[in-house]
Formats: C-alpha cells, structure tokens, sequence
C-alpha cells in the first residue's frame, strides 16, 4: 500500500476559500446591529466550516471541500465574518482587545511620550506596531499618539490596513532594515483562525523575524535593554478545554522559540498574554534541545475541542 506524502504547510492565503467581493454579500451578512448571540453563532460556524474544509482538503475530498466553500459563500464569506468580528469588538460590546494591551505597555509608552516631549521631535521614536489580522482604524492602539501602527489583513475591510497575508510578508533583510522591525507585534483573535495547527506554529516562529531589539529613539538613554513584545489573544476554550492543547503546551512552545510571559488576563471567553521576545543564542541549552511539538491527547474528554498548536522544526 502506497504512503501518503505529508504537505508541507502552504501560506494562509492557499487555505482560504475563495471569496466573494462586498458587493456579493448575501442580505443575510452581518451588520453592526447584530445581536451579541447572531454575531457568535456567524463567528462559530464561519470556524467550524474551515475547520470542516481542512479536514477535506487533507482527505483529498474535491467535491466536499467544493459544498463547504458553497456555505462559506453563502454566510457572505470572510467579508462577513469579519463584519462580524468587528462588531464583537465595538466598544459598545466592550471588545477592543487592544485596551489590554495599552494598560499593560503603559509605563513604556510613558517614558516614550516623555521623550518626544524633551527631543521636541513629535513625529519619531514612536513604538511601531504590527497588527495582524487588523479590522479598524479605530481603535485604542491607533488612537494613541505614541504608537505608529502597521495593520494588515487577508481582506482588508477599509483604507489604512494593508491586504496582506503575514506568511507572504516580506522578510528584513540586514540590520539596517530597522524599519521593516517592530517594537511589538499583535496577533489578537488570529492563531484560533489559522486552519492548521502547523502553520499555527510557524507563525508565533515567523514573528521573530520581524522584531527589532532597538528600542524607540525617543526613549532616554539609560533604557538601553529592550525586548519587543508580542501581544497574544486567545478564545479560552482553546486553551482551557482542548484534549490536544493546554496552557503548559502554550508556555512550552512559546519558550522554546525565546518568549517569555510578562502578563496574562483570563476572562470566561478569552485569554490575553503579553510576551516578551528574546533571541536564543545559537549555542544555549535551550536552542540545543528545541523540542518538537506534535499532536497528542493531553486532556481526555468527549465535550473537548481539537485546537493545538503544533511544532515541527527548531527556531
């Protein structure tokens, strides 16, 4: 019996379903006066059809992954998804997950802003800000003053966020590149909708490329030592009632590729985490013994979800 050849995990943009344009939007797709109840029952099933469709697409099942796109099409795609995503995380819903990290990072920006203020230079030495998965202009982040935020998303919903996918984003290149790095990097509400548990983990290693351990200029000269951050939100049933994925496996993958958790906020729907990045040394322990995470059952039960987080490579 012949083998079955493993796929490599492809880039985010090949897993997606082909969309339709805003104009094509069913009279069903969501709108900002969507119930709290609507807006998560779009959110979950738009979830639990891609999770259906990778399931397909790995069993070589051409005409299922067809009906399933045909769903996905008629929930108005991921235009609709996203709408209601947005509305999830209006203010009147209180779901601006970036206020979370604005508290947590305010004695930085502090410092930052008291720099400005003494250069007399109000347009540099800002905290550059890469938000993946970005659906607004309009939120905490992007309002504050000491915060230059580059947004991006596979479909962009409005001018100001880069249509992009962050797998296909364009590396550094050199250290004199220090404007394609960033002081922290945001994937809020993002690793839950990667589709597989590999690429998953090629993105939390892939944002190691795309720091920058340079601290904003407008900050005093004595803060010498700085390490980007990576702002990290999660539903908690990913983590707190998945039979394949807890938060040791979290903690465990993270510190593997150089993170370590400064903050943590849990709620009954989500998980917050700020991590700072700290490059391995080629020749530490750590590196040396990398471990490779795969799937496996860490927490039996029937009425559990399958998400995990996987990792096949050293950093």
């Amino acid at each position: 019996m012949a083998v079955k050849k493993r796929k490599r995990p492809g880039l985010l943009s090949h897993t997606r379903p082909r969309l339709p344009t805003a104009k094509q939007l069913t009279p069903s797709a969501p709108t900002v006066s969507l119930s709290s109840k609507a807006t998560r029952n779009l959110i979950n099933s738009h979830h639990q059809l891609l999770k259906a469709r990778e399931r397909a697409v790995h069993a070589g099942d051409e005409a299922l992954v067809s009906q399933i796109d045909a769903k996905i099409d008629a929930n108005g795609g991921l235009e609709s998804y996203q709408l209601a995503s947005k509305t999830g995380q209006s203010r009147e819903r209180g779901g601006d997950s970036s206020t979370v990290l604005l508290e947590w990072i305010r004695p930085l920006l502090k410092r930052i802003k008291q720099g400005r203020q003494q250069t007399e230079n109000l347009s540099a030495g800002k905290l550059r800000l890469l938000e993946v998965g970005a659906l607004s202009t309009k939120n905490a982040c992007s309002q504050h003053d000491c915060i230059d935020v580059t947004r991006i998303d596979l479909n962009s919903q409005e001018p100001g966020i880069l249509q992009q996918d962050f797998m296909e984003r364009p590396l550094p290149t050199g250290d004199d590149d220090d404007k394609a790095r960033f002081h922290a990097i945001s994937l809020s509400l993002v690793l839950n909708y990667v589709p597989s548990a590999a690429q998953r983990g090629e993105m939390l290693k892939r944002c190691s490329a795309f720091f920058t351990t340079s601290p904003p200029s407008s900050l005093p000269t004595e803060n010498t030592e700085f390490a980007p951050y990576l702002f990290l939100v999660l539903p908690a049933a990913c983590v707190l009632n998945s039979r394949y994925f807890n938060s040791d496996r979290l903690s465990d993958i993270a510190t593997s590729l150089g993170y370590s958790k400064v903050k943590e906020k849990v709620t009954n729907k989500l998980i917050y985490q700020l991590w700072e990045f700290r490059p391995l040394p080629p020749d530490s322990n750590k590196n040396k013994s990398a471990r490779i995470f795969r799937k496996e059952e860490l927490n039996p039960g029937k009425m559990r979800n399958n998400f995990t987080i996987t990792l096949n490579a050293k950093p």
